[in-house]
Formats: structure tokens, sequence, C-alpha cells
């Protein structure tokens, strides 16, 4: 049994390290936006890296794991992705990618998901060019009878050089004010990689060689939260495991840490 004075200083950190979650929890910027701006987007473009592309595509794996759960909506899915490796916003002409038919999509887009540069939210100036990036395309998309939305990427983890442990709150800001500016949701992808890492530190959501790229556990937990945030329907029990390469046991925490993150951050019930 440990000492009386160890156990009290135990209890002592533990209230401490408690607090000060709730301290940040509280200070955090909230999202303007909570549901779906959308309700079950069948024609969805996906613009930005190769956050996007790797493992098969993101947009495959969503789209696969919405048909799991909605037969109906399966029939009439309609994803496209436009990425450029190691690009900014300002890389893509939005303009052109969201004229009707221009991809290959008859109908206008109803939803542009749009993500940013894994370093944008790190200085000052690419978070102000991100920020003006945004609300120029948005105009584009609204213009056109979209909504956007704004995908939150993950922090860095070893051993990428910018690592830093404020690197998650500097992202989760930008994304949240600049969502906030134009009223568009944001799709917490970064706080799952963040809440996963907690329960699940033995997890490898990110590329071993660089601790940017996602892995493909990375990629499914990023799908994971796409569809808890813009459908009407959670991950918990959707049968798409990507097609057997996850097993059943981690995918079903993947999909747990997802609907989590998301109902708290959206104050969902």
């Amino acid at each position: 049994m440990k000492p009386l004075s160890v156990l009290l200083k135990l209890t002592l950190i533990s209230g401490l390290f408690t607090l000060a979650i709730s301290h940040s929890a509280a200070h955090a910027l909230a999202p303007s936006v909570t549901q779906p701006q959308v309700q079950n987007p069948a024609r969805v473009l996906f613009v930005g890296n190769s956050y996007f592309y790797y493992n098969n595509s993101l947009h495959n794996h969503v789209r696969r794991m919405v048909g799991a759960s909605n037969a109906e909506l399966d029939k009439r899915i309609q994803y496209k992705s436009a990425t450029i490796g190691g690009a900014s916003l300002d890389h893509h002409n939005i303009d052109w990618l969201t004229q009707t038919g221009r991809i290959g999509v008859k109908e206008p887009f109803e939803l542009v998901i749009l993500a940013g540069n894994s370093g944008d939210a790190l200085k000052d100036a690419s978070r102000a060019k991100f920020a003006q990036t945004v609300a120029q395309h948005n105009q584009v998309i609204t213009n056109r009878g979209g909504k956007t939305a704004l995908y939150m990427t993950p922090a860095y983890v070893p051993p990428h050089k910018e690592l830093n442990p404020n690197n998650v709150r500097k992202i989760e800001n930008m994304y949240v004010q600049v969502a906030n500016d134009i009223q568009a949701i944001v799709i917490p992808v970064g706080l799952a990689f963040e809440e996963a890492y907690r329960r699940y530190p033995e997890l490898k959501l990110h590329d071993k060689e660089d601790g940017s790229h996602p892995s493909p556990l990375g990629t499914y937990l990023a799908a994971c939260t796409v569809v808890a945030s813009l459908y009407s329907t959670s991950p918990v029990g959707n049968p798409y495991t990507m097609y057997g390469a996850i097993p059943t046991e981690t995918a079903t925490q993947l999909q747990q840490v997802a609907q989590d993150v998301v109902r708290q951050f959206f104050g969902r019930k």
C-alpha cells in the first residue's frame, strides 16, 4: 500500500489534471453551426490534399460507410474528390470544380468539404490566407446552391519536425473561428485523433514514417467522424471495416470515439 502522503499527492495531481481539461474545454471557441446544413447529402465534393487521397481516398470510405447504413441513399451518392499533394486551398480552382457537370456530376454539389494544408494554423500569415480563401470559396459554393463544411485536420505526432503539443489547439481554434465567420459546419477530425490517442495510445493513426499523413486506421477514424458530423446516423455498429482490413474490435473503438467527440463538440444529445 502506498504511504498516505503519496496517495494525497497522486489525488491532487489527478484533480489538477481534470481541472485543466475542464478549464481548457470551457474556454475553447464553440462552433456556431451544430447541426448538418444539408440533410444526408448525396452530391459531395471533397477538396484538399494528400490527407484526403491517402489509403485509397477518404471519400471512398465515407461513401461505403454511408451506403452500408442507408441503402436508399447509397443509390444516389455522387462523391468527387479533388486533391493536390501538399496543397493549400488557394491552389484549387473552386469556380471550375463546382460548375455543374464540369467533373461528371450533372447537378450542383449539395456540400463541399474543404481541408487546408496541415501547417496552415501554425503561422499568422497562413492562418490569414486560409481564412481569406475559405471565405472566397464559400461565396462561390453558396452562389451555386451548396453549403460548405471545413475538415479540421489532425495535429502532427513524432517524428514530425514541427511537432508541438499546442498545435491541436491552434488547429481547432482556426477551423472553428473561420467556420463561425462563414456559418459553416466543422468536421472535428483533429479532435477525434486526439481523443483516440488518449483512449488507445497503442493505436497508430498516423503514418509512422512522417507523423503527418493518416494511416489506414487514421483514415477510417476520419471517415467515421465525417459520417457522425454530416449524416443522420451514428457510425457505431457500421459493418464497413475496409473489407476486413480493420479488426472488428478496433473498428468499434474508432466508431465510438468519432461519435463521442462529435456529440461533445456540437453539444448534441
